[in-house]
């Protein structure tokens, strides 16, 4: 039952980002995300970035930022190595702010995995 719901609400939440033509993903851990984060960003920790495959097609363009740029770098490598032809490391999420031209914001929408 708590996969199907997870399901759910990972399909939900792609659905609605999905009239958007990037995805910012926040590749830090839920409290970090909590702390500050783009606005209109994601959150997928690192570790579970494959769980996108279900729900963005390898073709569209992904930006991942972290703290630093190296988490958001190993997920970038592992995108890449599942056929992801878009993914672009914006390093930490000063750069990722100046980058994209957004602003960090702390308002909590709660959109993460």
């Amino acid at each position: 039952m708590q996969k199907y719901l997870y399901n759910f609400f990972v399909l939900s939440l792609f659905l609605s980002f999905h009239l958007t033509a990037d995805f910012v993903i926040d590749v830090r851990t839920l409290d970090e995300y909590r702390s500050g984060h783009l606005e209109d960003s994601i959150n997928i920790e690192w570790q579970k970035i494959s769980s996108i495959e279900e729900y963005i097609s390898k073709d569209e363009i992904i930006y991942l930022y972290c703290r630093s740029g190296n988490r958001s770098g190993k997920a970038a490598d592992i995108l890449i190595s599942k056929g992801y032809m878009n993914v672009i490391n914006l390093g930490s999420i000063e750069s990722a702010a100046e980058q994209l031209n957004r602003k960090i914001t702390k308002n909590i929408n709660e959109k993460f995995f």
